[in-house]
């Protein structure tokens, strides 16, 4: 498109390094925006653009797309993209907004979403989040058969893997709930030998997924229809999806490493109940309702940045339409 369709909607870049967790952030403050305020959004991918430092210093913009419309708003997540973002920063009347804590100072965009983990106190160019944004809509009831999803991760810099551990834990759950039908997934981060150890798990009332299976909207589809999700801590991206999704959410136990933030933002979502630790999994387990108090970070930040950015483009928030 090189018009910009309507004049009351948005015009909304977002701008990737291609890596899919801080894609997965645009994608689900993006959807939430569009949502909202029927926001159109345009894909910038940093690794088209070769952006010398003088330029980033400038705000002096690379040539973009003769049919991209002229933002509203420009977001970014993931380092790679900072320093397209910061030569962006004076393209027309377009707001900046940066997807967590930068290198550089604060002053040079115009907003910030940062999760709690990363210590930055809230003011009113910020907003701290509880975790990380991601595309989940939590649902409105949780299914009446007893299936549960295990989601595996693997080393990180945040906690002492091991994979017996995690087994154990796992053939615990299983043992404990025979009457229950699990689905196991692996991720790109499970050591091979793990991935071999949880394939041989596969019974008639146990699905071994390997990640490369899945699809894009596997994990939605496969939240949807289970009663409890049991996730490894290692993965903040995949804590908070689980979370998000109102699924009573468990987590594996793993050592956290001393100074962990990201351990300490998982302690974080546990202690206010979004999670429960490994050892009140018999909660997690017989809960048959959506948790009654919401993790929907990507919704409470399209609403922050209507607020702060855009409400001259939209005069109401439309709801919480899914």
């Amino acid at each position: 498109m090189s018009l910009k369709p309507e004049k009351d909607a948005p015009v909304v870049w977002l701008v990737t390094d291609g890596k899919p967790g801080h894609r997965n952030q645009l994608r689900g403050l993006g959807s939430r925006l569009r949502a909202h305020t029927g926001a159109y959004l345009y894909w910038l991918d940093s690794t088209d653009y070769q952006v010398p430092l003088w330029r980033a210093l400038l705000g002096a913009a690379p040539t973009v797309p003769n049919d991209l419309p002229p933002p509203d708003l420009i977001a970014a997540a993931g380092t790679g993209t900072h320093r397209l973002l910061l030569a962006l920063r004076r393209q027309g009347k377009a707001s900046t907004l940066v997807i967590m804590k930068p290198a550089f100072p604060l002053s040079w965009v115009d907003g910030a979403i940062i999760p709690a983990h990363d210590e930055v106190n809230a003011s009113s160019k910020v907003l701290i989040t509880e975790g990380v944004i991601n595309t989940l809509t939590p649902l409105a009831k949780l299914t009446d058969n007893r299936e549960a999803l295990i989601l595996v991760g693997g080393p990180s810099p945040h906690f002492d893997w091991d994979d017996d551990a995690i087994l154990a834990q796992i053939n615990d759950l299983i043992a404990c709930y025979p009457d229950w039908r699990w689905t196991i997934s692996d991720s790109r981060r499970t050591p091979p030998a793990m991935r071999e150890r949880l394939a041989d798990l596969a019974r008639p009332r146990i699905t071994v997924v390997s990640w490369e299976a899945t699809h894009e909207n596997w994990l939605r589809h496969q939240l949807s229809a289970s009663r409890a999700v049991w996730t490894t801590p290692d993965s903040m991206s995949m804590v908070c999806e689980a979370a998000t999704s109102g699924v009573p959410t468990g987590l594996l136990d793993l050592p956290a490493r001393p100074g962990s933030r990201v351990a300490k933002g998982i302690s974080r979502l546990a202690e206010a109940g979004f999670v429960a630790h490994w050892s009140d999994h018999r909660s997690v387990m017989a809960r048959q309702t959506v948790a009654s108090r919401q993790l929907w970070e990507a919704d409470r930040a399209a609403k922050w940045v209507i607020e702060r950015f855009l409400k001259n483009k939209q005069t109401s928030i439309k709801g919480n339409s899914a």
